[in-house]
């Protein structure tokens, strides 16, 4: 079965794959309220899975439905009525939810759960837009939905949405999330947060300027998150992504993000997974789907 029709399938499980924030700054404020920023974007393999069946009528059907948020507000039905909208497409869709990353935990799960709606629907409804109509259609509805749709590791800038190729190593990740969510909105609220940082070169990144400035802030909102960080920093660099919730640390082996997984206390969850440059989308999806 070829690329295209494995797609159109509805038994396809098309992936929304989880980011990691190798570093954070914030560099200014614009005058609408949202935050500059510099940081770097790399995929990890995990995530949520997601399955489309067309309809004839327009209506977005999702299921199952996420306990804490009506389908009217959910982030992958507001993508699909904005492709609907933008593309002037009168079909609807049935789209059926594989959750596995954790709402509030810095992951990007809602996002790439957008971006991955847009992909998809924009394919098996033939409405035919290019990458970057679809980035600006993402951007819409969050500012870490159009990494997901450009489809590779990225030095990001703004509010997160000027993006540049980097390639970072692909190391093993061990993922913690210590089962709280985190609003990103508190987070970038607090007047604790540094918004002045210098901005700095992808070089100065590459040599070791990792920092994520919501750091402090969480862990002393959140003591569940430094508690976590102090426990995972024993066996490797600890670091928040995003906003948190959950923390990250690389190894050199799958073997050894596993061993530490292991050892991780019950009242956490954790995953290992390898980083990725490039999504599993990207490797197949333009040469099919590209106008």
């Amino acid at each position: 079965m070829s690329t295209l029709d494995q797609m159109s399938d509805p038994a396809y499980p098309w992936p929304a794959p989880a980011k990691l924030n190798l570093f954070l700054h914030i560099v200014g404020k614009r005058d609408d309220g949202y935050h500059l920023l510099q940081t770097v974007f790399q995929f990890i393999d995990h995530g949520d899975s997601l399955y489309f069946e067309t309809r004839p009528d327009k209506t977005i059907d999702l299921n199952p439905p996420l306990a804490s948020v009506s389908n009217d507000d959910n982030i992958i039905v507001k993508a699909a009525k904005a492709l609907q909208t933008y593309g002037k497409c009168t079909q609807g869709a049935n789209i059926r939810l594989e959750k596995r990353l954790p709402m509030g935990g810095g992951l990007g799960g809602g996002s790439s759960d957008a971006a991955t709606t847009l992909l998809a629907l924009n394919k098996l409804w033939k409405t035919g837009l290019n990458k970057q109509e679809l980035m600006d259609i993402g951007l819409t509805l969050g500012a870490d939905v159009p990494v997901f749709i450009y489809g590779h590791s990225a030095w990001a800038e703004g509010v997160g949405e000027q993006l540049k190729d980097v390639t970072p190593p692909e190391h093993w990740y061990l993922v913690i999330f210590p089962n709280i969510h985190i609003n990103t909105g508190t987070i970038f609220s607090s007047v604790e947060l540094t918004r002045d940082k210098l901005p700095i070169k992808i070089r100065d990144f590459l040599n070791g300027s990792t920092e994520n400035v919501c750091e402090p802030v969480v862990s002393a909102l959140y003591p569940e998150v430094k508690e976590a960080l102090t426990w995972l920093d024993k066996f490797s660099e600890a670091k928040l992504t995003g906003t948190g919730a959950c923390i990250f640390a690389s190894f050199e082996s799958e073997q050894a993000a596993q061993d530490v997984a292991e050892q991780v206390p019950d009242k956490w969850q954790a995953f290992a997974a390898r980083g990725l440059n490039e999504t599993h989308i990207e490797k197949s999806y333009w040469g099919v789907a590209k106008r």
